[in-house]
């Protein structure tokens, strides 16, 4: 299992029209390639669909060669207790560092268990040392992957 505490995650930039969300679900899945996590970002124009797939080569390859834009960057995935005030601690821990939050978005729950949350930093290695240093679990690609 990979310990890298980076997610890969791809961005597909996209017309803002419809059919374009469900013609990736179709290139992806007769690819083969299960989707384990998405979020929709869209102005008037154009929207982005983020996308954590368990394989990020085999989704490029399958998306570029239907004519989408297709782009690869580094998120962290964190594994916070299924509790109030967990989300609380674990932002505190993150901001009380400085650190900037592009963004966010929550791709897993096991109600009781555990959620998971996807952040973009602006300061990816500054981010991993100041979670490693909350005891925050960083989750692998292998670990998304594997489900």
């Amino acid at each position: 299992m990979s310990t890298s505490k980076r997610i890969t995650q791809l961005s597909v930039f996209l017309e803002n029209r419809s059919g374009r969300i469900g013609s990736i679900a179709s290139v992806l899945g007769e690819a083969g390639v299960d989707i384990r996590a998405m979020s929709l970002a869209d102005n008037s124009d154009f929207g982005i669909l983020r996308l954590i797939v368990a394989d990020n080569d085999g989704a490029i390859a399958a998306l570029k060669a239907r004519g989408f834009i297709v782009k690869r960057n580094e998120v962290v995935a964190v594994e916070i207790p299924d509790e109030a005030g967990s989300l609380a601690r674990t932002l505190d821990a993150i901001e009380g560092q400085g650190l900037n939050i592009e963004y966010l978005y929550a791709i897993i729950r096991k109600p009781g268990e555990y959620a998971v949350l996807v952040f973009r930093f602006d300061d990816v290695d500054n981010a991993i040392a100041c979670l490693d240093a909350a005891n925050i679990r960083m989750l692998s690609d292998a670990d998304i992957a594997g489900g």
